[in-house]
């Protein structure tokens, strides 16, 4: 699920120094969908939820759990339980992961442990960001790549082999520093400061250093991906999708090169919706699901990375 507001590169060249050709050339995005006034990304994960629910022939009250991925909720406490609310999942669990643009893949691990352990048999996971509220809309550097969104998939127990065939995740700290949206302290101490003792809690705008995410991302993805294959044990050539977080075609075209993957073969919506974060993966499945490009058998390679900084990888056969 997406807003109806969508921002063009033409749009944005009316309020900065850019154009159409500098931002499709550099990172492949042409449009981007955002959030208006009086939206919330709650309606929209309730939406992704929904579809995701009716696709797989499921009804609200036989969800276990529901996993809500994203670092952008309505709520500073969290936005799943306003989700389950929504979707009138009330025999379910829910709660967050913030892991960023790796929360989707984190959250299909996780859920994926709960269903082997037997605590749970349908775990609804949805993914849903909305960066736009926290970008500097006339820095051309970050608000070019950003846009919001929602996707979701229902896991399920069933009797025959598990689908997550195998998986690694992998986080350092160290490298926040690179990709942020940090708290907006201000070196103020809020309970006694007379001029902000009843300011507005506030984060600032999202840093990034884009060269650092860059080097990270083509360096760290192929290899995490290289690990879940190891684990599930399959070669390159048993992957059917490539289908790994919509930062940035520059970024996606390296990692399918080192992987050995024709471009074909690799799942991209980036175009049309932009770096969605948490979003992005579900979001281009659902397109390639409901367009018939991948069936019941494929093996997909999924791949997440982003702010913490973390990185991972879950190979899933399809279905």
């Amino acid at each position: 699920a997406t807003p109806s507001t969508v921002v063009s590169n033409d749009d944005l060249s009316t309020v900065m120094d850019t154009n159409d050709e500098w931002i499709s050339t550099r990172t492949g995005i042409r449009t981007r969908h955002v959030l208006n006034k009086g939206e919330t990304l709650t309606k929209l994960a309730a939406d992704a939820g929904r579809a995701a629910m009716e696709m797989a022939g499921a009804q609200p009250e036989d969800i276990d759990i529901v996993l809500f991925a994203s670092s952008s909720p309505d709520d500073l406490f969290g936005g799943a339980c306003q989700v389950q609310a929504a979707l009138g999942c009330k025999n379910a669990v829910a709660f967050d992961i913030t892991a960023a643009c790796s929360g989707f893949v984190i959250a299909m691990i996780t859920a994926a442990q709960y269903i082997r352990g037997g605590a749970a048999k349908k775990i609804l996971i949805i993914g849903a960001d909305a960066l736009s509220r926290f970008v500097d809309w006339r820095d051309r550097g970050s608000c070019i790549l950003f846009g919001d969104g929602s996707g979701a998939v229902l896991m399920e127990a069933t009797d025959g082999p598990c689908a997550m065939l195998g998986f690694r995740m992998h986080s350092d700290g160290n490298g926040q520093k690179s990709l942020n949206c940090n708290f907006d302290a201000r070196d103020n101490f809020k309970p006694m400061d007379e001029g902000t003792a009843s300011s507005l809690g506030a984060y600032r705008n999202v840093h990034m250093i884009g060269q650092d995410v860059y080097k990270f991302a083509v360096k760290s993805v192929p290899t995490v991906i290289d690990e879940a294959l190891e684990v599930s044990g399959l070669q390159k050539s048993d992957v059917d999708w490539l289908v790994m977080h919509q930062a940035n075609q520059r970024i996606m075209d390296a990692c399918a090169a080192r992987l050995e993957l024709p471009k074909e073969r690799v799942v991209t919506n980036l175009s049309k919706y932009g770096n969605t974060s948490a979003a992005s993966i579900p979001l281009a499945l659902d397109g390639a699901v409901r367009s018939g490009s991948i069936k019941a058998g494929d093996v997909l390679a999924t791949a997440g990375f982003g702010a913490g900084l973390t990185w991972t990888s879950a190979i899933v056969r399809w279905g």
